[in-house]
């Protein structure tokens, strides 16, 4: 019995000693490939170096492989150069030269996620959702993301001629004057005379503020006759984390805004709004496209998510990936992927989007002129006056501009508040 045990606690302890020394084996394995593996980088920088029919220096070999090896984990990681990494530095503080445009690369070509508002890009007719083939009539195939984006930035006043291919459409040519790009993040005003309109372009630095000041009016200037609020982040890139929650805080009361969810569980954040509506609860209509992307979405996502607002519009872009900038000394900046971004309710914006409630296509509409006899009460002979004071108010007519008309999406948006500022009135 007791022979029996020895042996089979020797024959349990020699199998421990196996285990650890396939582990230890399979172990010593990794690592001399990955040492192999730097050996044959190293032997093909040298030969590159060597037998390039141009001589090439190290720092170009080496950042465009480490650019490789980023860029080939997914669209948003990459090597920034020290100039890209302050052209980068002062997009987010709303300031940077160029053409005014947001762009990724899909399927080999540059594509335009969205032009900026008032940009060299955008009043040339750039589309959210174009691609952009050539530059200067060079093929952008074979070209990372940075040296196509070095290549439509240049000096304040020099032009660039890009060939873009659109959905439906023969293939554009488009010459742009660069230009130095000054964003103003946020635009408000008030529409039909009850409605605050609110543009955010991208969510640059302490846009958060600019909204409160623009809501804060608004309700100074309406008093009672504020009845609601249209966010339009249409063709809106993104921009700051911060911000993105910032915005969603100032209408949310409580619960989560969003949460970033990386590799390890542990690493998991989430970000919580703070007690306090800014809009008092008054409807809210956020329009989206296929250019809103990331910051934008998280907007889109809280709002809709709590039942805060109504989404309107197209779907977006569905960029729900977080991208952290890690310094390299005096050798610019690596960007690389590092979580995924989720909804309150738990939806991954990444290659998904935001679906709007309320689909609307963008589309003209016109006023048509009527030629017939439009003949009322009012208009015959001796008819009895209306004694109601809201007679008065009755006649007054809907204030929509020209450029609300050609705006399909707004005036949709504006005309949904009024429904929901009506309904409220009578549910109370």
């Amino acid at each position: 019995m007791c022979k029996n045990k020895l042996l089979l606690i020797s024959l349990f302890a020699g199998l421990i000693f196996s285990i650890s020394d396939v582990q230890a084996a399979k172990k010593t394995e990794e690592n001399v490939d990955t040492y192999e593996l730097l050996n044959l980088f190293g032997e093909v920088m040298e030969r590159a170096k060597m037998s390039y029919v141009e001589e090439v220096s190290d720092k170009k070999l080496i950042e465009s492989a480490i650019n490789g090896m980023l860029s080939s984990l997914d669209p948003h990681s990459g090597y920034l150069d020290a100039e890209s990494y302050n052209y980068m530095s002062e997009q987010t503080k709303g300031k940077f030269g160029g053409l005014g445009i947001e762009v990724t690369m899909e399927n080999g070509l540059v594509k335009v996620v969205s032009p900026i508002d008032d940009t060299p890009a955008a009043k040339a007719g750039i589309k959210a959702g174009d691609y952009i083939t050539n530059i200067d009539e060079e093929t952008v195939v074979g070209m990372s993301l940075n040296e196509a984006v070095s290549k439509l930035r240049g000096k304040i006043g020099t032009k660039v001629k890009l060939s873009v291919r659109r959905a439906n459409s023969k293939p554009l040519e488009f010459t742009i004057t660069r230009q130095e790009i000054k964003i103003q993040s946020v635009k408000s005003e008030i529409k039909e005379d009850s409605i605050c309109y609110i543009r955010i372009s991208s969510f640059t630095e302490d846009i958060d503020k600019n909204i409160t000041d623009a809501i804060s009016k608004a309700k100074k200037d309406l008093k009672n006759d504020f009845l609601g609020i249209v966010i339009d982040v249409r063709n809106n890139p993104g921009g700051l984390l911060d911000q993105a929650v910032a915005v969603s805080d100032l209408f949310l009361e409580k619960g989560e805004i969003v949460s970033t969810r990386s590799r390890n569980e542990a690493d998991t954040v989430k970000f919580m709004a703070n007690e306090g509506d800014i809009a008092k609860g008054l409807p809210i209509v956020v329009i989206i496209n296929e250019g809103s992307a990331s910051a934008s979405e998280i907007l889109s996502g809280a709002l809709q998510d709590h039942h805060r607002a109504i989404i309107l519009g197209e779907k977006s872009f569905g960029k729900g990936s977080v991208q952290t900038v890690i310094p390299l000394r005096d050798y610019g900046a690596m960007r690389i992927t590092t979580a995924r971004y989720y909804t309150p309710s738990g939806r991954s914006i990444q290659a998904k989007g935001i679906d709007p409630d309320i689909e609307v296509k963008p589309a003209e509409v016109k006023e048509l002129e009527s030629y017939a006899l439009n003949i009322s009460e009012a208009d015959l002979n001796n008819a009895l006056k209306n004694d109601s004071e809201e007679a008065n108010s009755a006649k007054k007519k809907s204030k929509k501009t020209k450029e609300d008309l050609a705006d399909y999406q707004l005036t949709r948006a504006l005309d949904l508040v009024k429904a929901l500022a009506l309904y409220s009135k009578v549910d109370k």
